[in-house]
């Protein structure tokens, strides 16, 4: 996740090729890890806070304000923030949660649970942290890009990247904390990860009730294209037409309906 080669992938027209198959209403972002903060602070137009933030605020900053914003440890208001990123300590006291039970857990042991559930980035390894615009190209390659869609979307989407080389996707929910769903364990595992954004992420990042987020690399995001393309010329595209109205995936297949 440190400064690496440049990829060959175009990124500014993978995020016009999938806006154009999938009509988002939100913009497609980078996120990239920095061993070094010099190297994040040298970014093109880099925007620094002036007071801390949830890494939600900040990811959303990029996604609904269109900004390019670079992060430390000491921009996040908490250890959750941190930890989930690999800018702070997955140790004994974070583990715990005492902060949150009798909030979101009822019991030490569920709050626990929850911690040590987490997909998050081991500490000790990255200093900073930017996002930006993917197609702005200020972070070329990014680690992961992330994508919201609403289900009808994401399921297009995850069609597309199970169009050639096919696996099942298995995802979790964490509950609270759900970015270790999607840029945690993207982050991670470099696996494509899909998650149900939590309330932080609705509260202070802005998503919106419909949407879900989608993180995964840019040549995921590159193949799941082309599988989209080509469910479009099969005639399965979005948005899916609702039952009874005649479709040109309905018209190949040979199925007709009556007229009433």
């Amino acid at each position: 996740m440190q400064q690496q080669a440049a990829e060959t992938i175009d990124l500014a027209g993978l995020v016009a090729d999938l806006n154009s198959l999938l009509r988002l209403k939100t913009t497609v972002t980078g996120m990239k890890l920095f061993a070094h903060a010099a190297d994040m602070e040298a970014i093109p137009k880099i925007r620094r806070p002036n007071a801390v933030h949830t890494t939600d605020q900040i990811v959303s900053m990029a996604s609904r304000l269109g900004w390019t914003v670079g992060i430390t440890g000491d921009d996040l208001v908490g250890a959750q923030c941190r930890a989930v990123i690999g800018l702070g300590p997955q140790d004994e006291k974070w583990l715990a949660g005492e902060s949150y039970v009798g909030v979101w857990h009822g019991t030490a042991e569920d709050a626990r649970k929850r911690q040590e559930a987490l997909d998050v980035v081991p500490f000790g390894q990255y200093q900073a942290l930017a996002v930006s615009p993917l197609a702005s190209g200020r972070l070329n390659p990014p680690d992961i890009c992330l994508v919201y869609a609403t289900p009808g979307q994401m399921i297009i989407l995850i069609n597309g990247l199970q169009y050639t080389g096919y696996k099942k996707f298995e995802w979790g929910v964490v509950g609270e904390t759900a970015c270790a769903d999607s840029w945690g364990r993207a982050l991670k595992s470099g696996e494509p990860s899909l998650s149900l954004p939590c309330y932080a992420e609705r509260r202070y990042g802005g998503v919106p009730d419909e949407e879900m987020l989608m993180a995964l690399k840019p040549h995921h995001l590159a193949k799941a294209i082309e599988g989209m393309k080509a469910l479009a010329r099969n005639g399965l595209r979005y948005p899916i037409p609702p039952y009874g109205i005649q479709s040109d995936v309905r018209a190949g297949m040979g199925v007709s309906y009556a007229k009433k």
